[in-house]
């Protein structure tokens, strides 16, 4: 059901400047307070779903660690890093979610770049420039990701640390709007499933709304095989359930994993 050529960068881009202007959860900067703490060693950042990522997944002094905090605009995560220590560069295809980021780094007098840009495109950084990449669910918004993990490892210096977040792909088996309406588990797409190919632009803004952002479903091995493709070594895993996905109580919804690349 392909209709016309649909650039992702760019109707994404659009609908997730929308998003920060209505308020969207992933949009909302963190507090002064929370920055406050963060410079005072009592922090946490969110990797997948509401729960904080394990800190031992983080190196254990962030003071002058250089991280990439990749598609991961909104003012949450690169904030909090930067105070607690790292050098950060939050990278994000939005520019109003990156100028989340900036507001807070003006509001706080923290130090923080941004970067606009496509998360497969990482050529505004030169090889091994990062000792962490944090990746936050948002993947799902591309439709390829062999080039997310070849430019992560290639930015990534030897002994460095990819942290990624991600949707459970049976996510998307589901008719959408009787899991969001009625709560029921119906099965009706298969996967892999995009929102280009299985409804047409007529369909997905009514189903959806025409500035929704296009979503795409990858497998495990896309995510999973694809990180140990790229060079990748795999040292752990976690997963969570949805915030408020009807199908949270049966499965969960988010995937993490932690990877090293070797030195």
């Amino acid at each position: 059901m392909q209709d016309i050529i649909v650039d992702p960068v760019a109707h994404n881009r659009a609908a997730w400047d929308k998003y920060v202007q209505e308020g969207n959860e992933w949009s909302r900067p963190v507090s002064a307070e929370d920055v406050e703490r963060a410079r005072m060693g009592d922090w946490s950042i969110v990797l997948i779903g509401r729960e904080p990522v394990d800190r031992s997944w983080l190196p254990t002094d962030l003071t002058g660690k250089d991280v990439l905090c990749l598609a991961s605009g909104g003012g949450q995560q690169g904030p909090i890093l930067a105070a607690a220590g790292a050098r950060v560069t939050v990278f994000d295809n939005s520019p109003r979610q990156l100028g989340q980021d900036q507001m807070v780094a003006a509001r706080d007098g923290l130090e923080l770049r941004t970067v606009l840009g496509d998360m497969r495109d990482l050529s505004a950084f030169g090889d091994a420039t990062f000792d962490v990449v944090f990746h936050p669910v948002s993947n799902l918004f591309v439709p390829d990701l062999a080039p997310v993990w070849r430019e992560c490892f290639r930015v990534l210096r030897p002994g460095g640390t990819l942290l990624v977040g991600f949707l459970n792909p049976d996510v998307y088996l589901f008719d959408h709007e009787a899991l969001d309406e009625r709560g029921e588990l119906i099965v009706v797409h298969k996967l892999p499933y995009s929102d280009v190919t299985q409804y047409s632009a007529e369909e997905r803004a009514t189903k959806f709304g025409a500035d929704a952002p296009l979503e795409y479903s990858h497998t495990l091995t896309d995510q999973i095989g694809g990180q140990l493709a790229a060079g990748f070594v795999l040292t752990g895993f976690a997963e969570a359930p949805h915030q408020s996905n009807a199908s949270a109580q049966y499965m969960s919804n988010y995937f993490a994993t932690l990877a090293v690349k070797p030195g």
